[in-house]
């Protein structure tokens, strides 16, 4: 159990280093290319996330699931399967980018993204290997192999990404052709990651026992059916992002907007997708981390502990998710300047933020509610949350632009949201939180909001006035955050809502929980 838990909080780190990385890159990038050449990389860049994250995750999880509930003569007739299930579907994948290119590119209303589909579409023959390996390191709760892959892919991935595109943009060659070299990045950084897993498979390897055959679709089935549950809450920011790709574009040139500047427009409406993946870091670790305790505590016959580590994701989740939302609020000019040169359409932003409320609850409850055997309901309300996003882009975007796109994704994550906490609670009867906890985090974000606004308007007019545009606007920001997250802090400390045990049990709550403990010793000093 030591190793293992030293494993899966490798794996956590891992993974958040990743999300880390998937964000920071995305400034400087567009910061080299602009606005347009944002767009441009944005319109391609679903297609092959999420055929990504369904193998090297989702199918990496359903191989690990199924030798480990299998008998070890069983193994490597499960790999096999697993190998040669996943090629046939990245060789249909490959197949529909490469030659649909064509036809993709026309129907999201630009014929030149056909180049960076075709370019693209060579990091998918990478998945098979890729998910295998993973898979097969995970059920042996050999973790490092997969956490350095993990890393290594990204690491590769974004250095191809800067430094190739760097070079693209000062030797004067197009943007779309930089486009096409950030999507190199993807097939450079899995040849990396398959290099790296294959050393440790060959330095590792065990000797089978003498196998056995599997039933074929049995095993088919149920493989295709973990990887869809377990990747379906990280992949539906992704298909909003796709249906994005298909309509922004499209509809703003269609209600008469130059298409350059209706290229534009939806570049800088995906200066959104940074900002919304720092904010859900929070849900993200702890649906990596706490939420899996959840199905081994629920085994047990008192269900106590399990309803504790529910309880307890959604408060952390909800509590972070709001404060990052709130505080992105208050600083969105700023921060979107000080980011990405300029302050457009921060307000259609702001309202992009807000998914990140939805998002993180998303995670959480997925993640409970596979913990607990339940995937279905989940995947038709997310389908259901689809084509609520897709009908919201069709109706609002003629006549609000980006800012009706931002709308509508809110929309869909809502109806999702509401969805899956009303089927929870038929499946556990839980409360999640007590009206006092809602009333302290409303406090908590009404006072950051009024020392964060107090003070950007003071420094920005006053102390960095003299400054140049952007370089002021970066420290007003670099200011107002740390004083609205202090602010936000203490007074949920005073307020106790989590206590500090609560916050012990959270990875790296220990100093929050110190942080609240001094708070409230010193507010009974003074009492005394």
């Amino acid at each position: 159990m030591k190793t293992f838990m030293k494993g899966a909080v490798l794996l956590t780190l891992a993974g958040l280093i990743v999300k880390i990385l998937s964000a920071v890159y995305r400034v400087p990038f567009q910061n080299m290319v602009g606005d347009q050449g944002f767009y441009i990389y944005q319109q391609v860049y679903p297609f092959i996330a999420v055929f990504g994250i369904w193998t090297s995750y989702g199918f990496a999880v359903a191989v690990s699931k199924m030798l480990a509930d299998s008998q070890a003569n069983e193994h490597r007739a499960i790999i096999r399967i697993a190998f040669w299930t996943i090629a046939s579907i990245s060789l249909v994948i490959f197949a529909a980018l490469f030659l649909g290119a064509d036809l993709l590119a026309a129907w999201m209303g630009d014929n030149q993204l056909s180049a960076l589909l075709k370019v693209g579409s060579f990091a998918v023959l990478l998945m098979a290997p890729l998910a295998v390996m993973k898979g097969h390191f995970q059920a042996g709760s050999v973790m490092q192999p997969v956490a350095y892959a993990q890393v290594i892919e990204q690491a590769i991935r974004v250095t191809v990404i800067l430094l190739g595109t760097w070079l693209v943009v000062t030797n004067g060659f197009s943007l779309y052709a930089a486009g096409q070299t950030a999507m190199l990045g993807a097939v450079a950084g899995e040849l990396a990651a398959v290099g790296l897993l294959i050393y440790y498979f060959n330095r590792l390897a065990i000797k089978q026992p003498q196998p056995v055959p599997v039933e074929l679709w049995p095993t088919v089935k149920k493989m295709l059916a973990i990887s869809l549950s377990v990747s379906m809450s990280s992949l539906i920011l992704l298909i909003f992002q796709m249906a994005d790709s298909f309509s922004v574009f499209r509809l703003l040139e269609a209600s008469g907007i130059g298409r350059l500047m209706a290229m534009e427009q939806k570049g800088i409406y995906d200066r959104g997708q940074p900002l919304a993946q720092f904010g859900l870091l929070v849900a993200t670790s702890l649906a990596l981390s706490i939420v899996p305790l959840v199905a081994q505590m629920q085994r047990k016959k008192n269900g106590r502990s399990a309803e504790l580590y529910a309880k307890l994701a959604y408060r952390i989740s909800l509590l972070f998710a709001i404060a990052a939302a709130a505080g992105l609020t208050f600083v969105m000019p700023y921060v979107n300047e000080m980011l990405f040169q300029t302050r457009a359409q921060s307000a259609a932003l702001i309202v992009f933020s807000w998914q990140i409320v939805w998002m993180s609850l998303l995670l959480i409850l997925t993640a409970l509610l596979y913990g607990v055997g339940k995937v279905a309901v989940p995947a038709l309300l997310m389908a259901g949350g689809l084509a609520v996003k897709v009908i919201g882009n069709w109706l609002l975007i003629p006549v609000y632009g980006v800012m009706g796109a931002a709308i509508a994704g809110n929309l869909g994550l809502a109806f999702i949201v509401c969805g899956l906490v009303t089927y929870f609670k038929k499946q556990w009867p839980l409360r999640f939180a007590p009206s006092r906890f809602y009333g302290w985090i409303f406090i908590a974000s009404t006072a950051m909001g009024a020392a964060v606004l107090g003070w950007a308007v003071f420094a920005d007019w006053t102390l960095f006035d003299a400054l140049p545009s952007r370089l002021a606007a970066a420290a007003t920001a670099l200011t107002a955050v740390p004083l609205g997250a202090a602010v936000f802090l203490a007074i949920i400390a005073k307020s106790r809502i989590i206590t500090e045990k609560q916050w012990y049990i959270m990875p790296f709550g220990r100093k929050m929980a110190k942080l609240q403990l001094a708070i409230n010793s010193k507010k009974k000093g003074d009492r005394r």
